[in-house]
């Protein structure tokens, strides 16, 4: 971006802080936690797999065990067939899309277990692309599953291989062995070595429709195993957040992504619309002068939002903060002025943000997370004490 030439004095009026406004945004990293490489989504709905893929990924290595790359299309694969069931065992009016939650990578873990990347063929290679495409392959099981679940209950479950088989055309055989290092493995054998237990990880939230301190089920559609999570209030929230990343762990963040703050260029920010607006007039600054319209991405640091208990759930009551995707934490950064920001990895690639990592300032984690899962360990103690775990 190039360097903007604007008066001290149009700086101000707009309300930037005059010591930095000039300049573009810049990042200096105070902690960085490992992460394994960025990995592409690409056209799948996938977003809640890879993002808590990389989660148990940095959990491993924090836990010395080593870098680890795990199969996120596995996962995908024993996650579609059992919501599949349910959606069947609702007579169709449960809805089968790619849609999911952190929970269900941790079912996975309890239930399946878990396989190395090596021990399944590379997204997408088995129709002819480098990266995993799963237009057709959602339009297929879906239709599949509707026609299924218009049927009796009573009919016969040869169906559920006839979906497994859908899947495993296109991400191939989900094994039930596989050798690693000299080693033959389950699925849960394999889980049980890297020794990462899901009942270690906990699913935190904050709205004020359901008590504080007690477990509720998110009221949104990728929640369709109707996972609980405990109920923080705000502060609490995000003195996790703190906690966690200043004593060496990561985050799994379900978060609203549709908000102007959210650029291409890697920022997530809760721009002060009323400054905005005013500065967008004769004698002001223009929108156009704060605002790339073409590079999505704001040009400068400028005010944000205060956040409260308050408005976080006016945003979720009237359906501005919905569940839209799942990224991983991992770090903390400040801009040129000092103000803080929480490091996201992203599983869009390289080629989009800052090289595939996100900026999300204390106003954006604050008003739009969905939920996150952490170690249970990642909470203070007075926390932790209150929830009883």
């Amino acid at each position: 971006m190039k360097r903007l030439i604007l008066t001290a004095a149009l700086l101000c009026g707009f309300g930037a802080s005059c010591a930095f406004a000039q300049e573009d945004f810049r990042f200096n990293t105070i902690i960085s936690h490992p992460v394994t490489s960025i990995k592409n989504q690409n056209q799948t709905g996938t977003c809640w797999c890879f993002s808590t893929i990389s989660f148990l990924e940095s959990e491993l290595m924090r836990m010395g065990k080593g870098e680890h790359d795990l199969c996120e299309m596995f996962v995908v694969g024993k996650t579609m067939l059992d919501r599949a069931r349910t959606v069947v065992d609702s007579n169709g009016k449960e809805v089968f899309y790619q849609g999911g939650s952190h929970y269900d990578v941790m079912y996975c873990l309890k239930n399946y277990g878990l396989c190395p990347q090596s021990a399944m063929p590379e997204p997408g290679s088995l129709y002819g692309e480098t990266l995993p495409v799963h237009n057709e392959l959602d339009a297929l099981a879906a239709a599949y599953v509707k026609a299924r679940a218009s049927m009796p209950s009573d009919s016969n479950d040869n169906w559920i291989n006839g979906l497994k088989g859908i899947y495993e055309a296109y991400i191939g055989e989900m094994p039930e062995r596989f050798t690693i290092k000299g080693i033959e493995h389950t699925p849960m054998s394999y889980a049980k070595s890297l020794g990462l237990n899901a009942d270690d990880y906990v699913s935190l939230t904050s709205y004020t429709h359901h008590p504080f301190y007690e477990k509720f089920a998110l009221e949104v559609s990728d929640n369709w195993r109707r996972d609980l999570s405990w109920n923080l209030p705000l502060e609490d929230l995000l003195r996790v957040f703190d906690n966690a990343i200043d004593n060496g762990y990561t985050i799994a963040w379900s978060a609203d992504v549709s908000e102007p703050g959210k650029t291409d260029k890697g920022l997530m920010i809760c721009p002060d619309k009323k400054a905005l607006k005013e500065a967008d007039g004769p004698g002001k600054v223009s929108l156009a002068t704060i605002y790339d319209i073409s590079g999505r991405d704001f040009k400068y640091p400028v005010n944000e939002i205060k956040i409260d208990q308050k408005i976080r759930q006016k945003g979720f009551d009237k359906g501005e903060t919905t569940d839209d995707h799942a990224m991983h934490i991992f770090g903390k950064a400040k801009d040129q002025g000092g103000k803080d920001y929480f490091m996201v990895k992203n599983s869009w690639g390289t080629g989009i943000g800052r090289q595939g990592i996100w900026y999300a300032s204390r106003a954006y984690i604050a008003y739009k997370t969905m939920n996150i899962v952490v170690h249970k360990d990642a909470i203070p103690a007075d926390i932790r004490a209150k929830l009883g775990i």
